[in-house]
């Protein structure tokens, strides 16, 4: 790479370089950029669609979450410290769980507590994507 140094106060200030050159360090930053975005990609969690469809549908979420998680009723109330009858009620929306236990749920099912809650919203599916599955 060739750079000319500019100083300002003996201090090198500035480098100036050939713009193919300044072309090309963008070009690698964009490829480092790609390949990072790519990266996280790839770690996060997606669904099937068979989940989405689902998740779309009027069955209640946190079935669907439990189910898709691969939880018994009576483990998921163990790992929440509930009972199976008390998952049951908020399954078949006779009770409303407290902020706690909504917590509870949702870091064993590993998904947001609104997630548990809003029957018309999947996770990671964006309102262009829901109305492609629907449409």
């Amino acid at each position: 790479m060739s750079a000319q140094i500019i100083q300002h106060n003996g201090q090198p200030a500035f480098a100036v370089i050939p713009y193919a050159e300044w072309q090309a360090i963008l070009d690698r930053l964009e490829d480092i950029e790609d390949r990072t975005d790519a990266a996280a990609a790839r770690d996060e969690e997606t669904f099937p669609i068979e989940f989405v469809e689902r998740c779309l549908s009027d069955e209640p979420p946190l079935r669907i979450w439990r189910e898709y998680r691969g939880f018994t009723l009576q483990a998921l109330a163990d790992q929440c410290g509930v009972t199976r009858q008390m998952l049951s009620m908020l399954e078949h929306d006779k009770t409303r769980p407290s902020a706690a236990l909504l917590g509870r749920l949702a870091a064993a099912l590993q998904c947001e507590m609104e997630d548990l809650q809003a029957k018309s919203n999947p996770p990671s599916v964006s309102g262009a994507e829901r109305s492609a599955l629907t449409d």
